[in-house]
């Protein structure tokens, strides 16, 4: 744990007792702070207690006391409209801070000498592998590593800070949007599209909120930055333009000048003004596709600006075994590819993995974000058949008619099953079944991370009754 000693022998109040606000709670508890946690949720807050965290009802308290709200990232600040205890701190001048704030001012707060290292990523999709996969190369360089935020465990959950030390913290806008001391020695921003927009308003504030990664860069840091989206591309000409700090370019879908891309299963550097081959994809089996190539593009710039070795990063990258609901391999039943990509919770990210494969079984739906598929279209092609599921499924099936074969599946077990015997009986040489819901999933599950499990559990009971099959019956 990383204590928190700033607010010693001082009042604070802790609102959101998820993983977040539990693990800032305990660490400034153990810094010294005297705790008033708080939850709106009766079981949130039971957990919490049984947690050993001190609730307490900070409504009801007189907030002139409070020396700061440590707010959990999922309470809205400004839309769709404040939170009432946003308006109660605002109202009696309590400064409002998130857990990365605290983790910056620690880190601040340290002997410029005895600071670790900290590398930051965010973007709309793939900041999770990308994380990850930095902390990867890192570790196979000898490095010693946490990783943590938005992924994982809370970064206060996270060991002591020390110098020589690799902090990997992958930031959701809502976690940028309130903080303001970060300096990162490495950021990285992927990518943009619409998103989170029942939070932020609009795009404009989405943008805002997600270009605070870069600050507080001096000249020795490096910003990391995809181009191929309009409005990442903007951002990195700001910041070419302002050099402030050293960028990065990072494309995998054109050839840079200067900075890295990922072309034709390649990761090119051009950092240096000469293009040099550093990574061959193929030897990379868990960073297939575009997305993919995008995120080891991102990986290769972000570990080499810290020094490590290009043929460290390659080798890295070949051991990389990806992440749980990307793209993850669930199974092969009788010739059939089951590939769980429950992570895809918006139609952009389904689109990099449908992108992968020349044709699927597609399970799709749960609660679609703002303009469903309709951007899918191009890959409509690709689908042998669609297998909806879920409150989107009514809309979805709208979309495709007549230009892809749908089944109403209802649920997910049902839409495994469907899809599996129509897999099987097309003839295909080793058919692939692809969860890839463009939905967020709260509507028949608890979290994306929960589907996607179900999703396995069925495909498992498949090869079960399979293997039963070819054993004459028998269990």
């Amino acid at each position: 744990m990383i204590s928190i000693t700033e607010f010693k022998g001082r009042d604070v109040a802790v609102f959101g007792l998820a993983r977040t606000g539990l693990a800032a709670a305990r660490a400034l508890a153990a810094g010294g702070a005297r705790v008033h946690a708080w939850d709106d949720n009766d079981v949130t807050r039971a957990k919490a207690e049984a947690a050993g965290v001190p609730v307490s009802d900070i409504n009801s308290r007189d907030w002139r006391t409070f020396a700061a709200l440590v707010l959990s990232p999922g309470v809205p600040t400004t839309f769709p409209e404040p939170h009432r205890v946003v308006t109660l701190a605002e109202a009696t001048g309590v400064p409002i801070v998130s857990d990365i704030e605290l983790f910056a001012r620690a880190v601040n707060a340290l002997p410029a000498t005895q600071r670790p290292k900290v590398i930051g990523v965010t973007g709309t999709n793939g900041k999770s592998t990308t994380s990850a996969l930095i902390a990867h190369i890192l570790k196979e360089a000898g490095k010693d590593v946490r990783l943590g935020g938005n992924i994982g465990d809370a970064i206060l959950e996270q060991p002591p800070l020390h110098a020589g030390a690799y902090y990997v913290i992958e930031l959701s806008s809502f976690q940028l949007d309130l903080t303001s001391s970060l300096r990162l020695d490495v950021a990285v921003w992927l990518n943009t599209t619409p998103d989170h927009l029942d939070r932020h308003g609009d795009m404009a504030s989405y943008v805002a909120a997600k270009k605070r990664i870069f600050l507080n860069q001096g000249a020795a840091d490096w910003a990391v930055i995809g181009v191929d989206d309009s409005y990442c591309a903007m951002v990195c000409t700001e910041l070419t333009r302002g050099s402030a700090q050293h960028v990065a370019p990072i494309s995998s879908g054109q050839a840079l000048g200067r900075g890295v891309s990922a072309l034709n299963g390649k990761v090119i550097d051009s950092l240096n003004g000469r293009a040099e081959t550093v990574v061959d994809l193929s030897a990379a089996p868990a960073l297939q596709g575009k997305h993919n190539a995008q995120n080891a593009a991102a990986a290769f710039a972000a570990t080499s600006a810290l020094g490590v070795d290009h043929r460290i990063i390659a080798q890295a990258m070949g051991t990389f075994a990806g992440l749980p609901h990307r793209l993850e391999r669930a199974g092969m039943v009788d010739g059939v590819r089951f590939i769980n990509d429950s992570k895809a919770t918006n139609a952009n990210a389904a689109a990099q993995a449908l992108a992968v494969y020349p044709r699927v079984y597609w399970i799709a739906g749960g609660v679609a974000k703002e303009g469903g598929i309709e951007d899918l279209e191009p890959f409509f092609p690709r689908m042998a058949k669609a297998y909806l599921i879920g409150q989107s499924a009514g809309d979805f099936s709208d979309t495709l008619r007549g230009k892809v074969a749908v089944a109403m599946s209802g649920n997910l077990e049902a839409a495994v099953k469907m899809a599996f015997a129509d897999a099987k009986a097309s003839g295909e040489p080793h058919p692939v079944v692809l969860l890839s819901p463009a939905c967020a999933s709260f509507d028949q599950f608890k979290s994306y991370e929960d589907r996607g499990d179900q999703f396995k559990k069925f495909v498992a009971a498949l090869n079960d009754g399979a293997n039963g099959k070819r054993n004459g019956g028998a269990a």
